[in-house]
């Protein structure tokens, strides 16, 4: 006999938890840097070295296990990069290298040769090394390689052969100004591109920066504005001043740029910056603590708060839906489809377990990821295990905490005036005498009510069904994401209205996997957008569309039904009177109406009070509201779709990695501003006695 599978399945391992780091600042040939370049390589250490101990002074959050070795972004250029890629791996640290080129032109470029002779042997890596072209490109083109050969390169090389037309035509051409511009336009979005990506992958950003613009494309003024627009604060270390070194939070902190009047820092300063350094790391390591749990109760709940990611680890996941809690899913199939097969379906769910994903529901999608031209196997293991088993575990005990929320609400504005009426139902039926069977089970309804409600609020059904499906909903698209090397900066996640933890956990999730290990070229964006973010968008979309279109039905006929039960109530009212009125009047024996008064009383109870029920059904469902976002969001779909659909009409040539990736960063949008939609919704609709 085969023994019995057991009834819950085990949460997946939360999300490694480290600090990601970005580094942007000057090369070495600006006047700034080479004035104080042992200064600024002496102050970089000193802040790395800060971070550091910072990171280490914290202990790991509840249930993560040890905090990873920090991950350190940067573009490996001359200057601030590099010095900061090799303080990175003497350190330790995980080095991630987004480059604006593929490897080959990006040494060829930051090689900086001077004719196009040495630019061609840099790119062709021609044998003889520094015989092949001037010693001091190729001594600059083997540091980048050093350091390209230790770190996980995303490059973008869509555009490689553009540029390296461009930068070989400037070279031909040094007396033309317009060839120099061309290249200059071209690269500098392109580094651009590369420093946005540091900056989304990043909690904070340490720039070495001279203060004096912020309008060149690409350029360290810039890169610090755009991180800063993003929500990311910056490590601020004065190119002119290094040791006067400070922390910008918005955009507004720009607006004061002077250098600093004395050389060395007072010592009340120093200690004030290094706490505030600290706080930052502190803050990017830890969900921030729960705001004010239970206070809509006036009390502080018994059951602990999901604060932590061992809190999701003490869910637990059935492997199919209790029908005792399908009351709120019952109501959207018996108003909202339209045949009576459809409305009286089975609605018993089997729930995706972790295990069953990468060969159930997400098997295409890993087959297409896997497909892509120079993905990596062992990074789409990687995104199986840190986001897509996390997904289903999230999902399925979202969707049994929905469950369980919103059908224990249904069952209270049911049983209300269930009790309401059979309280009153001895009156046609029974008389004075036989009351107390039914005030029996008026009591026992209202037990069953309180006892609900109760339980509900201990076990924080609400809450908690709230903070998983965040953490599903984001994790949903997040393959999609990664693939193209596209996050959400951290200042840009939503903050929930109690806790952060699902936030929290769903960025460190995508952190855990980072980038991918690719050259992105022309095909790989193709297939990357057509196969999977196309696809994803046009499901979202029909989801929406089938989703508004139902839950208008049911706001509409849960209203018509509510205004039925309450004008048959005025019918009941209405006849008893004529009755009584007729009586009075000798139309016929006065008798009548007395012999009917309990059965139009019990009526006049009836009738409006499930149509009050109904209309309470129909205000805590919101399925007008609900309706209507899905309609707002279908139309933003749909117009990502006639977008993305332009995209890939396009010929490969025209393809670029810049507009590939905010058509991405649109959808993540749309999903974003969805669930914040639907937070506003239903955030204050707690478990609560229906009165």
């Amino acid at each position: 006999m085969k023994p019995t599978p057991p009834a819950s399945t085990g949460a997946p391992p939360p999300p490694h938890v480290r600090l990601c780091i970005g580094v942007t600042g000057h090369r070495e040939d600006n006047p700034a840097f080479a004035a104080h370049r042992a200064a600024i390589e002496a102050q970089l250490a000193q802040v790395l070295d800060l971070i550091a101990a910072a990171v280490a002074d914290e202990p790991p959050p509840r249930g993560a296990g040890a905090i990873a070795p920090i991950r350190l972004h940067c573009l490996l250029a001359d200057g601030t990069d590099q010095m900061a890629a090799a303080g990175a791996l003497a350190r330790g640290w995980h080095l991630v290298a987004p480059l604006p080129f593929g490897v080959a032109l990006n040494a060829a470029i930051n090689s900086h040769p001077a004719t196009a002779h040495d630019a061609r042997a840099v790119l062709s890596g021609t044998e003889g090394g520094p015989h092949a072209c001037s010693a001091e490109v190729w001594q600059r083109a083997a540091r980048i390689h050093a350091l390209t050969a230790q770190a996980r390169l995303f490059q973008l090389a869509d555009r490689d052969d553009l540029i390296a037309h461009l930068f070989l035509e400037k070279l031909h051409h040094p007396e033309d100004p317009r060839k120099a511009s061309a290249f200059a336009a071209e690269s500098s979005e392109r580094v651009a591109l590369a420093s946005r990506i540091v900056v989304e992958q990043s909690d904070l950003l340490v720039a070495v920066w001279d203060g004096a613009s912020r309008a060149f494309v690409g350029g360290t003024g810039h890169t610090i504005q755009a991180a800063l627009e993003m929500g990311a604060p910056v490590v601020w270390i004065d190119a002119n001043a290094p040791a006067r070194w400070r922390i910008l939070l918005g955009p507004e902190a720009l607006t004061d740029t002077k250098v600093a009047s004395t050389a060395v820092a007072p010592s009340h300063e120093i200690a004030g910056r290094q706490a505030q350094l600290q706080a930052l790391v502190r803050a990017a390591l830890h969900p921030a603590p729960a705001r004010n749990p239970g206070a809509h109760h006036g009390r502080r709940p018994r059951h602990r708060p999901l604060s932590s990611p061992a809190s999701l680890d003490r869910e637990r996941l059935a492997r199919r839906s209790n029908p005792l809690w399908h009351l709120y899913r019952r109501i959207e199939a018996l108003f909202g489809e339209d045949t009576l097969k459809r409305r009286l379906r089975s609605l018993r769910q089997s729930y995706e377990t972790p295990d069953d994903i990468a060969s159930g529901s997400a098997a295409k999608l890993l087959a297409q990821a896997s497909a892509l031209p120079g993905q990596e196997e062992d990074y789409i293991a990687n995104v199986e295990t840190a986001i897509l088993r996390r997904f289903a575990w999230a999902d399925g005990v979202s969707a049994q905490l929905s469950d369980t929320y919103r059908g224990s609400m249904i069952a209270n504005f049911l049983l209300a005036p269930l009790a309401i009426v059979g309280g009153l139902a001895y009156l046609p039926f029974a008389g004075s005498e036989g009351k107390w069977p039914f005030a029996v089970f008026e009591l026992a309804l209202l037990c069953a009510i309180l006892a609900i409600t109760l339980t509900g609020q201990k076990r924080r059904w609400h809450s908690r069904w709230f903070e998983t499906r965040r953490v599903a909903e984001y994790l949903r698209h997040a393959p999609i994401l990664l693939m193209l090397g596209v996050s959400r900066a951290s200042g840009r996640w939503p903050q929930g209205t109690e806790t952060s933890w699902p936030e929290w956990y769903a960025r460190h999730g995508l952190r855990d996997v980072g980038l991918p290990h690719l050259a992105v070229t022309q095909g790989y964006l193709r297939r990357a957008v057509g196969d999977l973010l196309h696809q994803h968008v046009v499901r979202q979309r029909d989801y929406h569309i089938a989703k508004a279109k139902r839950l208008a039905a049911v706001h509409h006929r849960l209203d018509k039904l509510s205004e039925g039960l309450f004008s048959l109530a005025i019918v009941a009212v209405a006849t008893y009177l004529v009755l009584k009125g007729g009586g009075a009047l000798h139309l016929w024996p006065p008798g009548i109406a007395g012999r009917l008064s309990d059965l139009f009383t019990f009526l006049a109870v009836l009738l409006p009070t499930f149509g009050g029920a109904v209309a309470a059904i129909r205000y805590f469902g919101d399925f007008e509201r609900f309706a209507a976002i899905s309609r707002v969001t279908s139309e933003k779909l749909q117009t990502l779709h006639t977008r993305i659909a332009q995209w890939l009409a396009a010929p490969d040539s025209a393809l670029d990695y810049g507009r590939a990736a905010d058509l991405a960063h649109a959808t993540d949008d749309v999903v974003v501003s969805e669930i914040e939609s639907w937070q506003a919704v239903f955030g204050g609709k707690h478990v609560t006695v229906p009165v």
